[in-house]
């Protein structure tokens, strides 16, 4: 590769960890206030169902092999699209956009769980060491020892971790598929079943939006969420990932928790804390351990 195309990379890797730091602060402009989570999601996902339809109608027309395949694609829709956006975009709306952000960091450790568990395969213990020391700094910044069912934090903070159970689920469960499909026949698939999935949940209160006299910011929103997270940033993150490797597209996802601090704070929607930099640094380091442990 030469150095231009490996300046591109970096770039479009830095502008989709950017993208996506900024929906943690820019969602809850529009949420709950103006619009609820679950409405919010089919507004997400149907845009997004029909942007990728109308490219693999017209552009791809690759077609599914086997009629087996349509049910891991609907499984992987409801860990990757229904539930997992579901449980992100309800937590994000009862919790802070930092502890969002950096609870989101234990996605790639999940995946380490679940492919050591499907493939049989031994974890290192420098792996185990890893994982516990990410999982206290999760309880920590999620206050465990302070718990109470009254406690709309607390829930919005385990919601994001569902969130990211899911998401690495999907992850691991969604390999087999891509190494016999395009990647955009598969998402162009999860979208619509995903769609199918959250339309029952959704559409009340969809309905329900005054739509006329939303705020400016609560628009920006739903165009930043729609045009930003669920388009641009897939077709960068696919294109960097076709012209890098996964290793360096991972990596940045470590970026995500300090822009999204960065942008919180700026726009003094959270405040940050001594707590909070420690709590998040040691789910970092446990993630650093995983990942060495796993090379």
């Amino acid at each position: 590769m030469n150095i231009n195309k490996k300046i591109l990379v970096h770039l479009a890797l830095f502008a989709v960890a950017l993208f996506y730091a900024g929906n943690f602060s820019f969602a809850k402009w529009a949420m709950p206030q103006y619009i609820s989570p679950t409405a919010f999601i089919l507004l997400r996902v149907g845009a997004g169902m029909i942007f990728f339809l109308v490219h693999y109608l017209f552009f791809s027309k690759e077609r599914i092999e086997q009629k087996r395949d349509y049910w891991q694609l609907l499984v992987a829709a409801f860990f990757g699209v229904a539930f997992n956006m579901t449980a992100f975009f309800k937590g994000l709306s009862m919790t802070s956009s930092i502890n969002a952000s950096v609870l989101m960091l234990m996605a790639p450790i999940f995946v380490v769980i679940f492919s050591a568990i499907g493939n049989k395969s031994p974890i290192k213990p420098l792996v185990y060491l890893g994982i516990i020391i990410a999982f206290s700094g999760a309880a920590l910044l999620v206050d465990i020892f302070h718990f109470s069912f009254d406690n709309n934090g607390f829930w919005g903070d385990l919601l994001v971790v569902l969130n990211a159970i899911s998401y690495a689920y999907y992850l691991y469960y969604v390999t087999r598929l891509l190494k016999k499909y395009n990647a955009m026949t598969i998402t162009t698939f999860l979208f619509t079943y995903g769609f199918l999935m959250v339309f029952p949940i959704g559409i009340s209160d969809f309905m329900n939006v005054s739509w006329t006299t939303l705020p400016n910011q609560a628009i920006f929103a739903m165009i930043y969420v729609i045009v930003g997270i669920t388009i641009l940033a897939y077709l960068l993150n696919a294109w960097a990932l076709q012209n890098s490797n996964s290793t360096t597209v991972g990596s940045y996802i470590y970026l995500q928790p300090l822009l999204a601090t960065l942008i919180a704070v700026s726009l003094g929607m959270d405040t940050i804390s001594i707590e909070k930099i420690g709590y998040g640094l040691l789910i970092i380091g446990g993630l650093f351990l995983v990942n060495k442990g796993r090379n």
